[in-house]
Order: structure tokens, then sequence, then C-alpha cells
């Protein structure tokens, strides 16, 4: 009892170390490489598309087998009084002698062995379009893979910078109410000296109210992006456990739009050589169902051993041979799956062509729209740069009773929008600059 007491004990302490150590995982500060590292090595999306890929490797496997001999080995016993079957069993044992009666051989019992080598000498072309259908469906799951960790990676990172985003606007937030704190005890000491009117302070009351509603609003939606960063993760998320980011992250400097944007192209999309793969099997395919109407010649030899008992015989006796098979009509079944394989082919093509045309328009997108958050965040700098001093000459003049409530909370308004507007055009050019690389077919980081 003693001993199971300690073995209890010791089990609940080891489940607790590996809560503390998922806790920790999930907690600690993550930087953007690790994140991507953590992604690819955890997320469902990327252990779908592994499995795919060992699908697809093993449809190769099974495409190999029938350029390969097929060796089959059998065993059986049986007993029977039928005639024709009692007559051969006896025969294969060489127990026959002349006072067997033909018509009423008796019981007779028969242990069979057979071992079998079969082995396809033409198949009309069908086995090698098939391995080489295979084998482009597979190169075909491999590029799919590398088009979902692509994906995968540039939804991280999106992630990733959704996170701090929210947090900057927090701090702006959480600037704008303290600042909005310290105004309010100027106004009230200003009110309680007759110096300031009741429906001015009572303005800044409100606006304080309002911000710190939108700091709430702000929280959230920073805790809905962590949540959705631990999704993509792989990882549940933990009531309480906010996610640390590494607050000195290379990655994020690291991070840039391609050197020449006029020269990046889709050639290094994943998805254009995934369809080009495809393309190839689908020819492949269309040569398979076309070798049905060639002939095919097959090579077999087998050896086989049959033991009775109540004859007391036994014998042994073997066969080989070659076998051609040509069919000449087989109600156009043939020339439906020609048909067939030749729309799959036709439609890789237009799929193709509509993919390159897409990849097309999705890089030029991002080009303009990395142009627009690049211009964008130098507009929001000076933006905050001027509404900072605006906003200090207002608490001046109001602090020395030259300014109304209303124009100091105009003036601390725009600086905090500036300061959200620039945190959203900050987080916008680092994903801007990440769905470029993605759309060049450049890995996130270099």
């Amino acid at each position: 009892m003693r001993s199971l007491a300690i073995l209890a004990l010791a089990l609940c302490a080891s489940l607790a170390a590996v809560g503390q150590s998922d806790a920790s995982s999930v907690t600690s500060p993550w930087t953007l490489r690790a994140a991507l590292t953590e992604a690819r090595d955890h997320s469902p999306e990327a252990a779908i598309a592994a499995a795919r890929l060992d699908r697809a490797q093993a449809m190769v496997d099974q495409s190999g087998a029938a350029s390969l001999p097929q060796v089959t080995l059998s065993a059986g016993y049986t007993q029977t009084n039928n005639p024709m079957m009692a007559f051969g069993s006896i025969l294969n044992q060489g127990a026959f002698t002349p006072a067997i009666d033909f018509n009423a051989p008796g019981q007779v019992d028969n242990l069979n062995l057979t071992g079998m080598v079969a082995y396809s000498l033409y198949s009309g072309g069908r086995t090698a379009s098939t391995q080489a259908a295979a084998r482009a469906g597979a190169t075909a799951s491999a590029h799919d893979r590398d088009a979902t960790f692509a994906r995968l990676d540039a939804a991280v990172a999106t992630a990733y910078f959704n996170i701090r985003q929210a947090r900057e606007a927090i701090a702006a937030l959480d600037a704008a109410i303290a600042t909005y704190e310290e105004s309010l005890r100027i106004a009230r000491l200003r009110f309680e000296a007759g110096e300031l009117l009741k429906s001015e302070l009572l303005n800044l009351e409100v606006r304080l109210a309002q911000t710190r509603e939108q700091h709430l609003a702000a929280r959230q939606q920073a805790t809905l992006a962590e949540r959705h960063f631990l999704y993509l993760l792989g990882h549940p998320p933990l009531a309480g456990q906010p996610v640390a980011l590494a607050t000195d992250d290379p990655a994020v400097t690291a991070l840039s739009a391609p050197a020449a944007t006029s020269t990046a192209s889709i050639e290094q999309r994943p998805e254009l050589h995934a369809l080009a793969s495809r393309r190839e099997a689908a020819a492949a395919s269309l040569d398979a169902a076309a070798s049905g109407r060639r002939p095919s010649v097959n090579a077999f030899a087998s050896y086989q051993f049959d033991k009775g008992w109540r004859l007391d015989g036994d014998g042994d006796s073997w066969m080989a041979g070659l076998q051609a098979q040509w069919s000449v009509f087989d109600g156009k079944a043939t020339t439906g799956k020609i048909r067939a394989a030749r729309a799959d082919l036709t439609e890789t093509e237009a799929a193709q062509r509509q993919l390159e045309l897409g990849l097309q328009l999705e890089l030029e997108q991002a080009r303009l729209a990395h142009r627009f958050a690049t211009e964008q965040l130098d507009v929001t700098a000076t933006l905050v740069t001027q509404a900072e001093e605006a906003a200090r000459i207002s608490r001046e003049r109001f602090e020395a009773g030259a300014l109304l409530s209303t124009e100091l909370i105009g003036a601390e308004t725009r600086l905090t929008e500036a300061r959200v507007r620039r945190a959203v055009a900050t987080a916008a050019e680092r994903i801007a600059a990440v769905q470029l690389r993605r759309a060049a077919g450049l890995p996130i980081l270099p």
C-alpha cells in the first residue's frame, strides 16, 4: 500500500512537471524565428501536409510493385470423394493403381503446397506510365507541403505582428489615460479655485472614461490576437497566461521586402511547381489509359507438392510458360478512359494557366500594398511628431488657464489617434513585407 501511494505521488509530480513545461513553452518570450519553427513542428496543418506527402510516397511504392516479380506461396488440405477432384489428387500424389475405379475412387485426402512466380514482361506501357504518374503526384505533394509551410509562416508572422500592434495601441492608450488623469487633477484644482467651469471638468471626466473604454477594447483585441497566435503554433490557449514576445527580436528588423521588387517573380512559388507536377501526372495517366489498346505479355512458373495419407502417396510437379493477351473490343471502355484522362489533362493545363495569372496578380498586389504601407508609415511618423508637440503646448496652456478643456481633449485625442495609427502602420508594413516575400516565393526570414 505504501509503495502504491509513493507511485501515485510520483505520477502526480511528473504530470505537474509536464504541465509546467507546456505552460513555460507557451509563455516563454517568443521570437519570430522560434514561432515559425514551432508552427512547422506542432501545427496540425503542417502534420496534415506531412501525412499527405507520406501517402503520395506510398503510392509510388505501390506503383513500383508492377515492375517486380510477384511471388506467392499457398498451402491447403482437402478431403473429397468427388471423382474428378479425387482422381486428380491421386495422380498428383503418384498413387494411381489399376485397381482404382475411375468412377468411384473413394475418399481421398490431399495436402497441397504451391509456390508461384509471375512477372510482367510487357504491359503496353501501363506500368511505366503508372509509375511516372505516381512519382509526379509525390512531387506535387511535396510542393503542396512547401506551399502549406509558406501559408503557415505568413499566418504566424501576421499574428505575431498583430500582437505587437495591439500592445503598442494599448501603450498609446495607457499614455493617454495617464495624461487625462493628470489634466483632470489640474482641472479639479482649478475648479476648486473657481478658475474652471463645471462643464469643462465634466468634459475631461467623460473623455477619460471613453479612453478607458477604448483601452478595454484594445486589451480584448490583444487577447484574441494571442489566442490566434497560439492556435497557429499548435498550442491550446492558457487562461490568464499572456503570450510573451521578445523585446529585442532581431528577426523584426531582418524581415524585409525583396531587395529588387521589380525583378521578383512567381517562378519560385511552390503552388506553381505543384500544378506543373500534376500536369505531368495527368499526361502520364493519359498514357496509362492508352495502354489498354496494346497487348500484354506475362511469364509465370510454379512448383507444387501433393501428399495424401489415405493412399500414402506423394508427388511434385512444375509448370512454366508465357501468356499474351490483347483486348480486341471492350465495349469502348478503353476509349472512355482515354477521353476522361485527356479531359483531366486539359483541365490541369487550364488550371495551370489560371494559377499563373492569379499568382502574377497576387505579386503585383503585394508590391502595391507594401509600397502603400511604407509610405503610410512615413506619414504617420510625421503625424506623431506634430501631434506630440501640439499636445505639449496644449497642456501648458491648459495648466496656465489659457485653453479650454475641449481644445485640450482635441489635442490629446489627435495624439492618441496618431500613436495608434503609427502602431497600425508599423504592423501593416511588416505584414505587407511578409506577404510580398510569400508572393515572390521567398522564405519569410532570409
